[in-house]
């Protein structure tokens, strides 16, 4: 067949669903049979998966023209995605097709959730169309014998590829690619990706800095208007000094007619905690629901996620209160509505949890966005507008991850072993590595094979021989078993498998929250009050309690910022708020009160002005600034601010910070003069000041606990025996010590550091809202006590030291106290 009839068959199948094949498919399909590369761009919802799978079986039947008779055995193509909740919908749309065709083509899942049984069955006959997640795909490279397997790949498809090009598992992924595009030099590499602002840099990425490959890719955008129906819940009376406590509870009542009149609703909050509080209160407060709601996070059971994410697909299920892990979802078209409890912090995650409901082509998306505190409505204002003018953030991609590449090299030395001459051409050709020097190659193969200069002692670092013939290869069976069980990016917190005394698993908890209870503690988990019964073999014991008043697990992946652009976007609708009613959205309109209160005690800012608050209470001398930049930039801001003052004049300071601001508090008065005469928010010598002001080599331990699991330096543990947390954390520290006294070279010694100010702190953001401040009009309020603005800072810091419900009562009277006056 040629190209047109080979077109014409997925048209006609598309016409036999009683659909019309958009443009952006279209065009994949003749870009792919062309044998291009290429990376699609298109939103949620509107069949990306049919464009890329329906191409890979035209090209098939183009180089088989005998498939019905003489169908080919072995893997074909490769579909990446990074959750493996969309792996099913994936398999479904592609079986579809091909069965649909009669195409004898064979479609299978490889994932952490895939059976040891399932596994086996793939390694005697590999599935035709495999799905799987970047851990996966290199657990295959770990696979003796690999290349056979891969040699007549057709195409790999990298899914939800701005999920992956900002973080490490990316780097992993080209990494991955790199060596399939040598395997397999016909192979087409193709991307998809929904919400991202930088798709030029994104789509270098993944093709890396081949020429040849860059000039045969294209960029395919689906010119579809995804409509998006934003819609803020606005409390009746706005509290004139909002704090986030409540977590969004007060506005509970408010929610309920829209559970009730929706088919199918996804409520998604931003950390487990809060999912675990949602879902205990809609229950307590409304059992009717009993049988039609249920929970969604990461740390509850795959069996009980896999009858969720069924349960929805199939439509019986109403309500499910969940986190990120259905952020990119699973494709089920039955959900009508979103509800978002509190700021989602980005307008890409907002876009795409939006495009949850409303998945499919044509289809008006719907959320609701709920405040958790009043000046929350300012994000709300900020996403309608963003949303409405399809504004997104770009992604940042990691540079020179050395401990990846560390992870890389054992990975394929544990397989067939590699030859450095033929693997650094291909390694240099990835973004990540573009800069990769041959000392820095070399210092690494020293790494893998000696332990490096510090380690050369030491047998356990000397993971990968060098064979007579200069191949690299790992020989030790117990090396590679436990470079297998290693394989990832992705670093948590030790976690702990909950299960019943007589009964089940339950889901996992992280070590950090389990630690700090004793036996006969009660706590709320996957939907239950439980009672911890003993620790015992990393497994918590429980069993079920009626008791009310139980603790929430806290997650440590609960610490979230603004976005750079999110932080621009919240700051011009700050400025708005003293502007006239016309100029106003209705959720700036309801404001007001908050407003009227602010500019009594202080002042809202303009566009050209800085605002810093003093104030004298009880606790203290407090300092509050509000750059509107985040919580990780206020960190460092923060840090940068007390350290610089304190060189001027002996002083101490209590820290705290939000994504509003920071305040400094103090046992005797702050000189803002000093700050303001001195130039303390320059961006001069902003590197050196910083690495003082913050413990830079405290913070650079914490990050390279991280880097010391990815690059195998310490180990995390058997599956049944994992390694606690705290001994993770001595024994990288011991190893981060070792390096800072006689290797300071080290490459992955001095990662942390980098990582720590680029991604931790955000060194470039920080220099970026510097320099914006230095433009700016600083304007200094004395005020008598705290105001709107300052107060959800002060309680911030309060819960550090306060149970949840002594905060509570603080709080409440302190804002008795502050309505008074």
């Amino acid at each position: 067949m040629n190209r047109k009839e080979l077109e014409q068959l997925a048209h006609d199948w598309f016409t036999a669903q009683g659909w019309e094949p958009f443009p952006f498919q279209k065009q994949t399909w003749t870009a792919f049979l062309q044998g291009k590369h290429g990376l699609l761009n298109a939103p949620t919802g509107s069949g990306k998966t049919y464009a890329l799978w329906i191409a890979i079986v035209l090209e098939y039947i183009n180089q088989h023209p005998n498939y019905k008779s003489k169908p080919t055995k072995g893997l074909l193509a490769i579909w990446v995605t990074p959750l493996r909740a969309l792996s099913v919908e994936i398999k479904q749309a592609a079986e579809r097709f091909v069965n649909d065709l009669d195409v004898p083509l064979t479609v299978g899942i490889r994932s952490g959730d895939t059976s040891a049984k399932e596994r086996a069955s793939q390694k005697r006959k590999m599935p035709s169309l495999l799905i799987t997640t970047p851990e996966s795909l290199q657990l295959l490279l770990a696979t003796k014998g690999y290349d056979k397997m891969f040699k007549n790949i057709i195409g790999v498809v990298v899914d939800e590829w701005h999920e992956l090009v900002a973080n490490k598992r990316g780097v992993q992924m080209t990494l991955a690619l790199s060596r399939l595009n040598t395997i397999a030099p016909t192979m087409r590499t193709w991307g998809v990706s929904a919400t991202i602002g930088n798709l030029d840099q994104a789509r270098e990425v993944l093709f890396g800095v081949n020429k040849e490959r860059l000039s045969n890719s294209v960029l395919i955008k689906a010119h579809i208007k995804k409509k998006i129906n934003v819609l803020s819940i606005i409390p009746e009376t706005i509290d004139k000094f909002p704090w986030r406590g409540h977590l969004g509870l007060h506005l509970l009542e408010h929610v309920i007619p829209i559970l009730e009149e929706s088919q199918s609703t996804l409520i998604f909050t931003n950390t487990r905690s809060q999912c675990e509080i949602w879902f205990q209160n809609i229950l307590a407060k409304h059992p009717e629901f009993a049988g039609d709601i249920a929970m969604h996070h990461g740390s509850i059971s795959r069996e009980t996620r896999l009858w969720v994410e069924t349960a929805l697909r199939e439509g019986n299920l109403k309500i499910v209160v969940c986190t990120s892990s259905l952020d990119l979802g699973v494709d089920f078209a039955p959900v009508d509505t979103i509800i978002q409890v509190g700021g989602p912090k980005g307008v890409s995650r907002f876009i795409q949890r939006a495009g949850r409901s409303g998945h499919q082509p044509g289809k008006t998306s719907v959320i609701y966005f709920l405040p958790t505190h009043a000046l929350e409505l300012l994000e709300a204002s900020a996403l309608i507008k963003a949303v409405s003018n399809t504004v997104v953030e770009d992604r940042v991609p990691y540079l020179n991850s050395f401990d990846v590449l560390v992870q890389y090299l054992v990975t394929l030395a544990v397989s067939d072993g590699f030859y450095p001459e033929e693997i650094f051409p291909e390694i240099k050709s990835t973004f990540c590595f573009q800069t990769l020097t041959k000392a820095q190659f070399q210092w690494i193969l020293n790494f893998i094979t000696l332990g490096g200069q510090s380690l050369q002692a030491y047998d356990e670092y000397k993971r990968v021989d060098i064979e007579p013939d200069g191949k690299f290869k790992v020989n030790s069976r117990a090396v590679a078993m436990r470079h297998r069980l290693q394989i990832g990016t992705i670093v948590s917190d030790a976690v702990l498998n909950v299960k019943f005394l007589k009964g089940g698993y339950i889901g996992s908890i992280e070590e950090s929250f389990i630690s700090k209870l004793r036996p006969g503690d009660v706590f709320t988990f996957a939907g239950r009050q439980l009672e911890l019964f003993r620790v015992r073999n990393m497994q918590v014991l429980v069993k079920k309690s009626k008791q009310k008043n139980a603790k929430i697990p806290n997650w440590m992946g609960g610490r979230m910022s603004f976005s750079s652009e999110m932080s621009h976007l919240i700051r011009e609708e700050l400025y708005l708020l003293n502007s006239n009613e016309k100029q106003k959205t209705k959720e700036l309109k309801a404001l007001e009160p908050i407003v009227i209160r602010q500019n009594r005690e202080s002042m809202v800012p303009n566009s050209d002005e800085f605002l810093i608050e003093t104030f004298k209470t009880r606790e203290g001398y407090h300092a509050v600034f509000y750059p509107f930049e985040g919580y990780f930039v206020h960190e460092a801001m923060g840090s940068l601010l007390a350290y610089r003052l304190s060189l001027l004049h002996p002083i101490s300071f209590t820290i705290a910070f939000n994504d509003y601001g920071f305040e400094l508090l103090s046992d005797q008065p702050i000189d803002i003069q000093a700050v303001l005469d001195n130039n303390l928010f320059s961006s001069e010598y902003l590197r050196s000041d910083l690495e003082k002001s913050i413990n830079a080599s405290e913070m650079a331990k914490r990050k390279f606990r991280d880097i010391a699991v990815i690059s195998g330096l310490v180990f995390t543990g058997y599956p049944s025996k994992s390694v606690k947390s705290k001994h993770l954390q001595a024994s990288s520290q011991l190893l981060f010590g070792v390096f800072e006294d006689y290797e300071p070279d080290n490459l992955l010694f001095q990662q942390a550091f980098t990582e720590t100010f680029e991604h931790q702190l955000e060194e470039g953001r920080l220099q970026l809202a510097l320099m914006r401040i230095s433009t700016q009009t600083i304007i200094w309020k004395s005020c008598a006590k705290p105001t709107p603005f300052s107060f959800p800072i002060i309680t911030d810091r309060l819960r550090a030291k306060l149970s949840s419900e002594k905060l509570a009562d603080r709080i409440r009277r302190m804002t008795i106290q502050l309505e008074k006056s």
